[in-house]
């Protein structure tokens, strides 16, 4: 394709071989192609005009407009292209009139030439226009392929750090539930078999007494290893596997007061509401706990438990006449150095609830804590 043009032009070099002046414009022509493309417009423009020359010279060299056609589409730049694709094309037409008499007949074989050539022209400009769009719309769809691709990336990467910090915050989450069941369970047993030895070591000397003291430590080892078998299965507190939430803590009222001696008075209010089972656990956990730290702390002669259900709570308040202590906000002292309380109160928070303490010296302690319940009466 590169050497058509030359071959071409020597064929109709051939013919006009007796035209001096064609041969002579036919060498020149060849030469003017010989120059490097990167011309482009000034390549283009000579070659048409030694075209001219040419048909000018001799009709036959009509023929060797497609060779300009060629050159005028490929270095031409838009929009001086269907200027010169319309020279061209009235060259070519020019030399196809030479044989026709009148001067109307010879204007329509030009324009016979120009308007079909100048209207292919502007479809070629659409042709490569829509190409060149096509190109601009695949190469923008590979950019967004690949952000898409970048994007889906970050997407995993960022799912994987939110999966490894939910991972994470659920080990802290369990450690505090099973810190909690310790301490809910194992510690305040083992706080009551000390309480019972203790008092055991003190009546040596009475067996009846000794005796009942070595049974109620038994009873709490006991009690104690079958909470801990339910904490670690992670099971519900063992008073509630086979009775609700207020036989639960009459059960518990019972025990504390048979081992301690401070009679424990349980009440309810209100008309009964369904609730949820983690709450009836976290209530219990609390009136437990609550009852631990009067064993402990305030030396009182008569403790009461009332559970009451409100419209859309549940209450548990535990109170008792002991010697209190000094108001300090929502803390103060209880079993474990400070964990029990802290433990109370995760229990309420983990349920939406709240839990408040009130005590003065001298005027015994009040806990309350509550929690939302959802439901008709049953």
């Amino acid at each position: 394709m590169r050497w058509w043009p030359y071959a071409l032009l020597a064929v109709l070099a051939a013919v006009q071989v007796h035209s001096p002046v064609a041969l002579a414009l036919c060498a020149l022509t060849a030469a003017w192609m010989l120059q490097p493309w990167w011309r482009g417009s000034a390549l283009v423009v000579g070659l048409i005009a030694l075209n001219a020359l040419l048909v000018l010279a001799t009709p036959w060299f009509g023929l060797f407009t497609p060779v300009s056609y060629v050159y005028t589409f490929r270095l031409l730049p838009w929009p001086w292209q269907p200027v010169g694709v319309g020279a061209v094309a009235v060259i070519a037409g020019a030399a196809q009139a030479s044989n026709v008499d009148g001067t109307l007949l010879s204007a329509a074989v030009v324009a016979g030439n120009v308007v079909p050539m100048c209207a292919f022209a502007f479809f070629v400009r659409r042709a490569t226009e829509h190409e060149r769009d096509r190109e601009r719309a695949l190469a923008e769809a590979e950019e967004a392929n690949r952000r898409l691709a970048a994007s889906l990336a970050e997407n995993a990467a960022l799912q994987e750090r939110l999966l490894a910090q939910a991972r994470d915050a659920a080990v802290r989450d369990e450690r505090q539930r099973m810190a909690r069941e310790i301490h809910d369970t194992l510690a305040q047993g083992l706080t009551g078999i000390i309480s019972q030895l203790r008092a055991a070591s003190h009546v040596a000397g009475d067996p009846a007494r000794w005796r009942r003291h070595v049974d109620a430590a038994t009873a709490l080892a006991a009690e104690s290893l079958t909470e801990a078998r339910r904490s670690v299965h992670a099971l519900r507190p063992e008073p509630l596997r086979a009775a609700r939430l207020v036989e639960a803590l009459d059960a518990v009222a019972a025990r504390w007061s048979a081992l301690h001696g401070v009679p424990v008075r349980v009440s309810t209010t209100g008309t009964p509401l369904p609730i949820p089972p983690e709450a009836e656990d976290a209530l219990l956990r609390v009136a437990q706990e609550a009852l631990t730290n009067v064993a402990r702390h305030a030396h009182a002669t008569r403790v009461g438990v009332t559970l009451s259900f409100l419209d859309t709570e549940a209450a548990l308040d535990i109170r008792d006449d002991g010697r209190g202590f000094p108001a300090r906000g929502d803390s103060g002292a209880d079993s474990g150095g400070g964990f029990g309380l802290i433990g109370m109160r995760q229990r309420m928070e983990d349920l939406s609830g709240t839990l408040r303490i009130e005590s003065e010296p001298g005027a015994g302690t009040g806990i309350s804590a509550r929690v939302p319940v959802k439901g008709d009466p049953p």
